[in-house]
């Protein structure tokens, strides 16, 4: 029997995953990659339009947490290498299992719409409208710019980007020899400090934050601070993790306001955590300057909550994304305030050839996750796991998210929050549930291949043919 055709948006590190999943269960599918090669966010210049990553970024997860399970790492990469080897990671996945024939460069996806016999229309940038059965939704979440809403009341009259549009100390705004203003407490926020805060780099650089963070160490007591808590069992409750974790920092690291932060009105692990080997140090020197929110902008000068200002030649928001799915129209799916509910992130309840991949915030890396999610699709579409009905997807929606909502502090950053392990341990065993299932079921097909019978499939333009091979 025919196994349905399935459309993969994007090629970054969660849509290679995805195709590397279907191409080994013999599942036809096309992959759209906006950009002239794979890699999403960690391919340095991405010429697709929308991904961007600084200069010197360096992975925050250990190397070994970020793999795909089933291609490891070289093991003369460093613990947290920057961007250069993890893109050559990816470079080395797709030529091993032979995946970069069966992405089309250079063309992402305009538009995608369900049909009503619940087909997938899909209209590239290049080529014909092509008809889908599956559509698996891997654009990633980490390019369309979050500024703040409302925006500071004033005017600044210097240059002010977003932490998205910076790639090094001279681009896309000079900052050396000036004084520059950081808002934020995530990641970007601390690298970005870091790097202009060296000698012979900015003047000034001050840091803004608009709530209390915990600021972790990449390494602690001469390890990497993620493999300390590698082997913690999933079934311990998390208040136990939670006050180990907060005695590990408390005494390891110190107190957040005595190097000038807020204190966090939160338990750590109560947020997103921030990694930084460096920002305390250049705190406790005097290299970055910490202030409270700003209040307002006032041309050259930017006011503060503690009633200070300060003079101000750039100012950047390291203030987030937002998810958008510019492909689809906003009636049919979108996530206002960053909330989509989704099953295991990844599922709509009442529309079953739909999938994410890739679209969640783990306390820890991306890929192994998404490599799951696509062996999970894989399993689907060939029959071998069954969905659980549409109430008990809504249903447990519901309670992940009171979970998550008990647990983390309300923000549009915790809206697709996960726990790393626990989740990957609850994926694992939902798709064992789904298989028994389908096996007692007699592992019938959930989806039947319709696409191939549309005119809009079988119309392909002759140099389209050239591009497209889809997989045996």
């Amino acid at each position: 029997m025919a196994l349905p055709k399935v459309c993969v948006v994007g090629a970054g590190s969660s849509g290679i995953t995805v195709i590397k999943s279907l191409k080994e269960h013999g599942i036809p599918f096309d992959c759209y990659e906006k950009g002239s090669d794979v890699g999403g966010n960690w391919r340095y210049k991405n010429d697709n339009g929308l991904s961007n990553i600084y200069k010197s970024l360096h992975i925050n997860t250990h190397r070994d947490r970020m793999e795909y399970r089933d291609f490891p790492m070289p093991t003369n990469y460093p613990d947290y290498p920057n961007h250069e080897p993890i893109q050559q990671y990816f470079l080395s996945y797709v030529d091993h299992f032979g995946l970069r024939k069966h992405i089309q460069f250079k063309n992402g996806v305009k538009k995608a719409e369900r049909t009503e016999d619940g087909l997938w229309k899909i209209t590239p940038e290049k080529g014909p409208t092509q008809i889908y059965d599956v559509l698996v939704v891997a654009n990633g979440h980490h390019w369309s710019e979050r500024w703040p809403d409302p925006p500071f009341p004033g005017k600044f009259s210097g240059q002010t980007i977003h932490s998205h549009s910076y790639v090094d100390p001279k681009t896309p705004v000079n900052c050396e020899g000036k004084n520059v203003v950081i808002l934020g407490m995530g990641n970007s926020a601390m690298d970005i400090s870091v790097e202009l805060s060296r000698p012979g780099v900015a003047k000034k650089v001050f840091l803004s934050a608009r709530r209390g963070a915990y600021v972790i160490p990449n390494y602690l007591f001469g390890k990497p601070l993620d493999k300390l808590t590698e082997y913690t069992p999933h079934w311990v409750p998390f208040f136990i993790q939670q006050t180990l974790a907060h005695l590990l920092i408390r005494f390891g690291v110190g107190k957040m306001e005595d190097f000038g932060l807020p204190k966090p009105d939160h338990k750590f692990g109560s947020a997103h955590p921030t990694i930084s080997q460096d920002l305390l140090v250049r705190l406790g020197r005097g290299d970055i300057k910490p202030k409270p929110v700003i209040t307002e902008l006032r041309g050259k000068k930017i006011a503060f909550a503690d009633g200070t200002e300060e003079e101000a030649d750039v100012l950047i928001y390291c203030t987030g994304y937002n998810i958008r799915f510019p492909f689809f129209d906003e009636d049919f799916l979108s996530a206002p305030n960053n909330y989509i509910p989704l099953y295991y992130k990844m599922m709509k309840p009442g529309i079953n050839n739909l999938f994410f991949v890739g679209l969640m915030q783990p306390l820890g890396a991306i890929m192994p996750l998404a490599e799951c999610q696509g062996k999970w699709i894989a399993q689907y579409l060939t029959g071998n796991y069954v969905l659980p009905s549409k109430d008990e997807m809504e249903t447990s929606i519901l309670k992940d998210e009171k979970a998550m909502k008990k647990r983390y502090v309300s923000s549009t950053r915790h809206t697709i929050q996960v726990d790393y392990d626990s989740f990957l341990y609850e994926m694992k065993k939902e798709m064992e549930r789904g298989k028994k299932k389908a096996m007692k079921e007699g592992n019938h097909l959930p989806i039947e291949a319709r696409a191939m019978y549309h005119s809009e499939s079988r119309n392909v333009s002759p140099s389209r043919k050239q591009k497209q091979l889809v997989s045996k």
